[in-house]
C-alpha cells in the first residue's frame, strides 16, 4: 500500500469511549451499485432489472478497488451481501473479484417497489398524481401507488441488520462482525435513518450518489455514523 493510500484508509472502528460500554459493533459498510440507462434517464428504477452501464461497471471496479485498499488497511471485512437485481450484483461481482469473498443475496435489499411509477421520469408522476405523490414524499407509511412505502422498506431493512447482530461476530453474537451491503438508494438511507434516529424527512434531505459509500456502526443501545456518501475513489470517470 502506498504512503497516499495509508494517510486515505480510515479508521476501522469509532469505539466512543465516552459511552463506557467497550462493546464491539457491528459495521455495515453501505455501497450503492453503479449507474444504470434508468439512472442516466432520471426515472424511478425500483424492480425494473438494467445491467449498469460501461460507465458502472467504471465506478464499481473503482469502488471494489477502494474496498480493496480499507480491507489491507485492516477493515475486516467478512461477508458480503446484496440485492438480488443485476445493477447491485453486477457491483457486488465487482467487490468479490477484489477481496475474494463471494456474495450473498438477500430480497431484503432489494429497491422500492414503485408500483405504477416503475420508469417514469419524477416530473411526469408529480403531474399525473400530485396527491399520491407529496403523499408518498411527505409520509414513509404511504405507499407507491401499486407499490411499497418506506416503512415497508425500512422493516426489511431492519429485519436483515438485526439478523446480523443475532449471528456474526466473536462468540455466536454480532459484537466485531463487519459486513458490506450493496443496495440501492431507499434501503441503504433506510439503514442510514435508523442509525441516525433521524425524522422522516431524511429521505428527501439525504443524497446519495451512485457508488457511494457510507458507513454504520451499531452497538447494543445505539449507533453511530462514521461516513456518508464517500465518492472520493470516483474522481476523473
Amino acid at each position: 500500500m502506498s504512503d497516499r493510500q495509508r494517510e486515505q484508509s480510515p479508521q476501522t472502528s469509532a469505539r466512543p469511549g465516552w459511552f463506557g460500554s467497550g462493546a464491539r459493533p457491528l459495521r455495515v459498510l453501505l455501497l450503492r451499485h453503479g449507474q444504470t440507462p434508468m439512472s442516466v434517464a432520471g426515472v424511478f428504477s425500483g424492480r425494473s432489472d438494467p445491467e449498469l452501464t460501461a460507465l458502472g461497471h467504471a465506478q464499481a471496479e473503482r469502488a471494489a478497488s477502494w474496498l480493496r485498499v480499507r480491507q489491507d488497511a485492516g477493515e475486516g471485512i467478512d461477508a458480503v451481501y446484496t440485492s438480488p437485481l443485476v445493477r447491485a450484483r453486477q457491483t457486488a461481482d465487482a467487490v468479490a473479484e477484489e477481496l475474494g469473498i463471494e456474495p450473498v443475496t438477500t430480497p431484503d435489499l432489494i429497491e422500492t417497489d414503485f408500483g405504477v411509477w416503475e420508469g417514469l421520469e419524477f416530473d411526469e408522476v408529480h403531474r399525473r398524481w400530485p396527491t399520491e405523490h407529496a403523499d408518498w414524499a411527505a409520509d414513509p407509511s404511504v405507499s407507491a401507488v401499486g407499490g411499497e412505502s418506506m416503512d415497508a422498506v425500512a422493516a426489511r431493512c431492519g429485519r436483515l441488520i438485526g439478523s446480523l447482530e443475532r449471528s456474526g461476530g466473536d462468540g455466536g453474537t454480532w459484537q466485531g462482525r463487519t459486513v458490506l451491503l450493496v443496495s440501492h438508494v431507499s434501503p441503504i438511507k433506510a439503514i442510514l435513518r435508523t442509525a441516525l434516529e433521524a425524522p422522516a424527512t431524511v429521505y428527501s434531505t439525504l443524497h446519495l450518489d451512485l457508488a457511494g459509500l457510507s458507513v454504520a456502526e451499531f452497538y447494543p443501545d445505539r449507533s453511530v455514523v462514521r461516513e456518508v456518501n464517500d465518492t472520493h475513489y470516483l474522481q476523473g470517470l
